[in-house]
């Protein structure tokens, strides 16, 4: 019988064991390799250079020093990057904490209580009350055989670092954000001056139809006309007006200060920036320059160690525990030899069976890994076609201007002579109003396609990574 029953026990504990295995768990994500996402024939037409990617102080190629100074300010002063430099310092903390989750423990304590000791105790209860006195010192090791502390430890690091890079991406992305609120700050001073040429414009022929109206060349239908025509552009005027405090507006927010701070923004004098060229090799080198493919990349390191840790809980672990001290019941000096103690106590502890805890963490950790996967994936094809789609649209944009010159080149001359025919009582006035009106359309276009320009730009450049420069890096690790 007792055969029976330890046979029964021992199969009842290998089954058991079989609960809380990994087993058929593992992560599916595989990331692309950046070489496999062809961009030869989207990018054959740009200039190629080795020495393409833009600078850390991009915006000083821009030549306007105001521009220079809003972006020092706002890497000083904007409260967002206080939240990404707050998360880095969270994540070093864990970190901290993970790497002392390695190192063994070593503690001191003491207690004196004051007891009564019943007589049911023979060797020691008197009934009276009596003084128990003890001080200790331990020591615990775990001695991580298969390295998941460690791999914890490792995982948190790459968090950290993530976090870091996090951080530079968000000062990136500030000083991306400062330019390009400042070329529309450019762009709204543009159409103001357009606004303003329009409103002159308006102005000159509605006292000239005054003077028609009054010589009896024209009647009033022509009068109210260019009345309508003058209240026309004094709105276009005021929307531009209302498009420069916006402007102003945003660049406080970016600033982090209050809207009085937009008043003193002057007039931009941006320069027009030439188009970047094709760095070599974008593909396989962008994962070095942009920050956010930069912190992905560490945030599928860390999943991976994530895997490891969590891998280890299902083998044996070691751990070592000592104390030593000096205890006492009665009155007499605890400090003498004959009260010391002590205990040496390794364990070794095997998981048999844990209702699926293990497994379940397990299956969570290798989800987080193929969200991290698909996370770096995603922003690896994403980054790759915003840089092609950039550069086409700048080429695009390049034609574009040289058309719409062309443009505002024929509708001057054309409103040239209009007026001088008007002037002299040969031309319409309403053939001088559909020139007048042609040539606004065309300088409004113009000022447009000079702010999508100078605007696409700056995207580029934080599309290639804004100036980033690594501090450290690391190869994507299989599991």
């Amino acid at each position: 019988m007792r055969l029976h029953i330890l046979a029964a026990a021992v199969g009842l504990t290998f089954a058991l064991a079989g609960c809380a295995t990994s087993g058929g768990i593992h992560p599916d994500g595989t990331p692309i390799d950046p070489s496999s996402l062809k961009a030869d024939r989207s990018l054959a037409k740009v200039q190629v250079s080795d020495a393409a990617w833009p600078k850390q102080d991009w915006w000083t190629g821009l030549g306007d020093p105001q521009l220079n100074a809003l972006i020092a300010e706002a890497l000083h002063d904007n409260p967002t990057l206080a939240v990404a430099d707050a998360r880095a310092r969270a994540a070093q903390a864990a970190a901290g904490a993970a790497d002392a989750a390695r190192e063994p423990t070593v503690g001191v304590g003491g207690s004196v209580a004051e007891a009564r000791i019943p007589t049911s105790i023979p060797a020691l209860g008197n009934g009276h009350l009596g003084a128990a006195k003890y001080v200790y010192g331990s020591f615990k090791w775990d001695l991580d055989l298969w390295g998941g502390q460690r791999a914890a430890w490792e995982a948190s690091l790459g968090q950290l670092r993530a976090s870091e890079v996090d951080a530079q991406a968000a000062r990136i992305e500030l000083s991306t954000n400062v330019g390009r609120a400042y070329v529309q700050l450019s762009y709204a001073y543009v159409q103001q001056d357009v606004a303003a040429a329009e409103l002159k414009r308006a102005s000159e022929a509605r006292d000239l139809t005054r003077q028609r109206v009054a010589a009896g060349i024209d009647n009033q239908i022509q009068l109210k006309q260019s009345d309508s025509e003058v209240a026309s552009a004094e709105g276009q005027k005021a929307q531009a007006d209302r498009a420069i405090d916006a402007a102003r507006s945003a660049l406080s927010v970016l600033l982090g200060k209050g809207p009085d701070r937009g008043l003193d923004i002057g007039r931009p004098e941006l320069v027009s920036a030439n188009a970047l060229t094709v760095p070599a090799n974008v593909p396989m080198e962008l994962v070095g320059h942009r920050a956010d493919l930069v912190a992905a990349r560490w945030r599928v390191e860390a999943a991976g160690k994530d895997i490891k840790s969590a891998k280890t809980e299902f083998l044996p672990n070691v751990n070592i525990g000592a104390m030593v001290g000096l205890v006492n019941l009665g009155g007499s000096n605890l400090f003498q030899m004959a009260n010391r103690f002590y205990e040496v106590a390794p364990a070794i502890s095997l998981p048999i069976f844990d209702g699926g805890r293990r497994r379940a963490n397990l299956n969570s950790k290798d989800a987080q890994y193929d969200l991290a996967v698909a996370q770096y994936n995603q922003t690896l094809v994403s980054a790759i076609n915003e840089i092609s789609d950039d550069y086409d649209a700048l080429n695009s944009l390049k034609d574009q201007v040289a058309a719409q010159q062309r443009a505002v080149d024929a509708a001057s001359d054309a409103w040239t002579l209009s007026e001088q025919r008007y002037k002299s009582g040969i031309g319409s006035y309403l053939e001088a109003l559909s020139v007048r009106q042609e040539l606004l359309a065309a300088e409004q276009r113009m000022a447009s396609l000079h702010a999508q320009q100078a605007d696409l730009n700056v995207q580029l450049i934080q599309a290639l990574g804004g100036g980033f420069r690594p501090q450290a890096d690391s190869q994507l690790s299989s599991n």
